[in-house]
């Protein structure tokens, strides 16, 4: 089990979804916040993309945005073109065409189509974010490089052809291949975060030998009644040592960070599943279904029984 993995599926919500989208120029969409995470990437032409705050982006031919927290935005073809409701001036291109019902690369009159992109949303559920993502900035900009994060790339490739053309399997294939990119954008990025000085919290937290081991640990073995002095083994430091620099970098103690992760974990096998109580209890390092109730219900607000049957 790695953090990262289990940081995104404890937030999945719901299937992601995606489409093909064609903006004939001049155009500008305001999109309101969402539930969740949202990408666009640019197949062909280019636009500017408006975060909440700080200055527009440019986005070219194979840049990746993705708006980790569902931030409102707009996209535009320039600078200047005015914004509109999102609803109002989207259009999902049928495969292998544009809006006009011609060649998505080519107008009637020859010349080169506007903005086509690649966009879709990941409903994420906030109430219990984990801080791995919640650490994310309000856009992730992957310019398009040349040998840089292949995988991305790939992914990119695959997604994008399996909406162009669709094909028996295509239900199949494009959740598959849209939780690819997700992991695959997330990669991206804390791969680009500063190795040495100035990464901070989790960028820094997953790069650290010590702390990743300690997180590891946990997310291995959730039931196993870890103390600080064994996580500190697996690490390979001094026990004070070890709490310190976990500490300053996940930014809450050992002992508290593996209570908040059984807690999520047992919040979504209560939800997803028909585990008996003493089953999830045992899963989540409790031999008392008492004790795994009482604290259920101090982190959550509810029994577990009554939690489950609200979640459904």
């Amino acid at each position: 089990m790695d953090v990262l993995s289990d940081a995104v599926t404890a937030m999945r919500t719901g299937q992601p979804h995606s489409g093909r989208v064609h903006w004939p120029a001049p155009f500008g969409t305001r999109n309101p916040p969402v539930a969740g995470a949202g990408f666009h990437i640019v197949l062909q032409g280019s636009c500017w993309l408006f975060p909440p705050d700080g200055a527009p982006i440019a986005l070219g031919v194979g840049d990746v945005a993705f708006l980790p927290h569902g931030s409102a935005h707009g996209l535009a073809d320039s600078l200047s073109t005015p914004l509109v409701d999102a609803a109002a001036s989207l259009a999902e291109i049928p495969p292998g065409q544009d809006d006009d019902g011609v060649p998505a690369d080519q107008h009637p009159d020859g010349s080169a189509a506007a903005t086509v992109m690649l966009c879709g949303a990941y409903l994420l559920d906030r109430s219990r974010a984990h801080p791995l993502l919640g650490d994310l900035p309000e856009v992730i900009h992957l310019p398009a490089r040349v040998g840089h994060h292949p995988e991305l790339r790939a992914a990119v490739d695959l997604l994008g052809g399996e909406l162009e053309q669709p094909r028996p399997g295509g239900d199949a294939m494009l959740p598959a291949l849209l939780d690819v990119l997700l992991l695959h954008i997330l990669r991206a990025w804390f791969d680009e975060q500063p190795a040495h000085g100035v990464a901070t919290g989790w960028a820094a937290a997953v790069r650290d030998p010590a702390v990743a081991a300690g997180l590891r640990a946990i997310h291995s073995a959730p039931g196993q009644p870890w103390t600080v002095g064994e996580l500190a083994s697996q690490a390979g430091l001094s026990r004070a040592a070890f709490a310190r620099r976990f500490a300053a970098l996940v930014g809450q103690p050992p002992q508290t960070y593996l209570t908040w992760w059984r807690m999520t974990l047992a919040a979504r096998l209560l939800r997803d599943g028909d585990a008996p109580l003493a089953t999830v209890a045992r899963k989540v390092g409790y031999t008392s279904e008492f004790a795994f109730a009482h604290a259920f219900k101090r982190e959550h607000g509810s029994a577990p029984g009554g939690f489950r049957r609200s979640a459904r």
